[in-house]
């Protein structure tokens, strides 16, 4: 009788012999794709490092500028805008690794190394939040006016249990410890695969997957509303957790197609990350384009209905306060735009046009972002308080730095991490299973 553990991916009469693995691997890499030069980076993409570094640095110092001779609270909300652009396209990595890893999935292996690279430099955008947190420590609060305490206000007293900095701070060093591991789990295990071929690290990946995923969705569903949902610590939404990781979800993957297409671009993974495999990751775009909408609606709609002050104020302030504009490019950028084009095959199958509209989610990710946070900069209490004027259009060079300053650095992280070891796992038990993909549908 054949014992079965929890973790082994097939029966032992079934599966794969000691010899049986090494002729794999010597097979999988006597393939003349497997070249040195084809799946290591050697520069083809780390020359983009440099010039990434170079925005962000310039954008950041402009940002700090802003805060001095605009507005603090300003240069904040841009700085934000970028960490949490940044933050998802890292966390929705680290989902998609989870899931790939659960599903035991084989057609995505010769271009999961970019999701693992991208997953394992979460450390800069928590790393932001960091800072945010002891800025808004450090003033008082700056965005996140709770920060100073309840005082006489009655709504942050009963909030006071959970809105307090405190708690605040033990939620965000939990929320670090969680993301980092994870992301350094996978992309770990799978450069260790690289280098040994033990089978037993696929395994261990398996089982990080399986009680990875709670610990996922509670943390990014929790830092949602600490950081973002909390800057009117009247408005709720049931809603907002699932909002905001359909914004993780689709800027990974879109990012993951960017970064795809310009290796493609100069000579790398050719014959390896093919035309079926554009054409699976353009689907779970457009899964993900349609589910952001539906999000979105869903909570527009349950607010609606609902009629509670507290929740339509939310939308009601950004429609009083020339926003409508913004909401208008979301509709139609983030969603009908993508819609009637990502749906055509022929549009998934192509690296090139695939190509522009993950730029294009990027850049509407970035706008939702905009969506969320700046509205609440220039508040009627703000001006009241601080004695602030919207600079309108005048102050869209804060935004584009701050936004620019976050996303260089994570870019240049990215081109550093894709620069090591290989651009594929090599040894992975499934890679023969992935570079023969081939979609029928």
């Amino acid at each position: 009788m054949t014992s079965v553990t929890a973790n082994s991916p097939a029966p032992d009469q079934t599966a794969l012999s000691d010899h049986d693995w090494q002729h794999r691997l010597d097979k999988i890499a006597s393939d003349p794709r497997m070249t040195e030069s084809n799946i290591r980076a050697q520069g083809a993409i780390g020359k983009l490092g440099m010039p990434l570094l170079l925005v962000g640095v310039i954008g950041l110092v402009l940002t700090i500028i802003g805060a001095f001779s605009m507005s603090g609270r300003h240069a904040l909300a841009a700085f934000e805008v970028g960490v949490f652009t940044a933050l998802a396209m890292s966390l929705g990595s680290i989902f998609f690794l989870l899931v790939f890893h659960s599903l035991n999935a084989g057609w995505i292996i010769t271009g999961r190394r970019v999701f693992e690279n991208m997953g394992s430099i979460v450390w800069f955008p928590w790393a932001c939040l960091v800072l945010v947190v002891i800025i808004e420590m450090a003033s008082g609060g700056v965005l996140l006016k709770w920060i100073a305490g309840p005082g006489d206000n009655y709504l942050l007293n009963k909030k006071a249990p959970y809105l307090n900095a405190g708690f605040f701070i033990v939620r965000v060093l939990i929320y670090g410890a969680v993301w980092i591991f994870l992301g350094m789990r996978f992309a770990g295990l799978s450069r260790q695969s690289d280098d040994s071929g033990d089978r037993a690290l696929g395994r261990k990946a398996r089982f990080t997957a399986g009680w990875g995923i709670l610990l996922f969705a509670l943390t990014t569903a929790f830092a949602a509303f600490d950081f973002l949902m909390s800057m009117d610590y009247r408005f709720f939404s049931t809603m907002w957790g699932v909002y905001f990781f359909a914004s993780c979800a689709l800027a990974s993957v879109s990012a993951a197609v960017l970064v795809l297409a310009v290796l493609r671009s100069r000579n790398k993974l050719e014959g390896l990350v093919t035309e079926e495999h554009f054409h699976d990751l353009g689907k779970l775009m457009f899964a993900f384009t349609v589910f952001w909408a539906y999000t979105a609606f869903s909570q527009y709609f349950l607010i609606w209905y609902s009629n509670i002050p507290e929740e339509t104020m939310w939308y009601t302030y950004r429609k009083d306060n020339g926003w409508m504009w913004l909401f208008a490019f979301l509709c139609f950028g983030h969603f009908i735009v993508p819609f009637l084009i990502i749906i055509w095959r022929g549009v998934k199958r192509n690296m090139l046009l695939l190509g522009v509209m993950a730029l294009l989610m990027i850049i509407v990710t970035a706008a939702d972002m905009v969506w969320i946070i700046r509205p609440m900069v220039y508040t009627d209490k703000a001006v009241l308080d601080y004695g602030l004027t919207d600079p309108g259009i005048a102050g869209v060079w804060l935004d584009a730095a701050g936004l620019l300053g976050v996303l260089g650095i994570w870019g240049f992280l990215l081109t550093r991490a894709l620069e090591k070891g290989f651009l594929l796992p090599t040894k992975d038990p499934m890679l023969h299973e992935s570079m023969k993909h081939k979609n029928y549908v």
